[in-house]
């Protein structure tokens, strides 16, 4: 049968050891299901293949109407936020451990892709965060993250006290190691390993977790998504703002980071019968030691 997608790309974890000759057999599969094939041109340059052609990430989403990335949820997490604008939907190859977001084992792959190929898939999209570091009225730093906003100390400094308000509405002064502002699919990310709670990604929400409070009566909160989230530096030295991967370090006093809702989501295409919460139970091992 003729593939549902016309042309696809395929992107890998390069840095992972053996990867070329899995992502040799699945180029090789969806051209046999008659779809063409495109590489990352980053993946291809760091891998040797040379049978197929190469576009860098921009030019698959202007060329490509589906994406298959093979990796784990790091790999992930960075080639979302450069599709998202584009509309391009993904599915995750998950070439080790199972992930949050590439859902498909390495060796059911073929199995897997086949009925995908063809138009027998779920889908979901998932929101973003979008935000700017703002210095006496300047926009010093922007930028998109799939996962999390975290604002945190310096590496020398003991505490960060940070000015919370939502939309125009003052929330509290936090006094600790640092916050976090994570979307859903951040919920289960350094949110959870904070005690932040799990955000299923159908709620139109974000949730705000302080690192190690000095008040243990700060709590996390969900908070709605429709809002800008503002978080100005008070008190504290080289604190730092993370979107994602991407730093911005030695904020002043009276800086002040502002999140909201990005205008772009992620498509994520997942095998049919696929469920948020089996993947939960998998990847937290709920259930385990539990008799039947």
């Amino acid at each position: 049968m003729q593939s549902r997608f016309r042309h696809v790309a395929l992107i890998g974890k390069y840095q992972a050891h053996g990867i070329e000759p899995v992502l040799e057999e699945i180029a090789h599969y969806i051209s046999r299901q008659g779809a063409e094939v495109t590489l990352d041109r980053d993946t291809a340059q760091n891998t040797g293949m040379t049978l197929y052609p190469t576009l860098d990430v921009a030019g698959i989403g202007k060329a490509c109407d589906l994406a298959v990335v093979v990796g784990g949820d790091g790999t992930m997490l960075h080639i979302a936020r450069e599709l998202a604008r584009y509309g391009v939907p993904l599915i995750g190859i998950n070439q080790g451990r199972l992930g949050f977001i590439t859902d498909v084992p390495v060796h059911q792959v073929c199995e897997a892709l086949g009925p995908m190929l063809q138009g027998d898939y779920e889908e979901e999209h998932r929101t973003m965060l979008e935000g700017q570091v703002v210095r006496d009225g300047e926009v010093i730093f922007d930028s998109i993250a799939m996962n999390d906003v975290v604002v945190s100390r310096g590496a020398t400094a003991s505490m960060v006290e940070l000015r919370i308000d939502v939309g125009d509405q003052f929330v509290a002064n936090f006094r600790a190691d640092g916050l976090i502002l994570a979307s859903p699919t951040g919920s289960t990310a350094y949110a959870l390993s904070a005690g932040g709670p799990i955000l299923h990604p159908g709620i139109k929400g974000w949730v705000l977790v302080p690192i190690a409070p000095h008040t243990l009566s700060n709590r996390p909160i969900v908070l709605p998504d429709a809002g800008q989230v503002t978080i100005e530096i008070v008190a504290g030295r080289d604190a730092s703002a993370n979107f994602d991967m991407q730093s911005l370090a030695s904020l002043w006093h009276g800086d002040r980071i502002r999140v909201g809702r990005s205008a772009y989501q992620v498509r994520f295409l997942h095998p049919r019968g696929w469920s948020y919460y089996a993947t939960l139970r998998k990847k937290l091992h709920w259930n385990e030691g539990v008799g039947g």
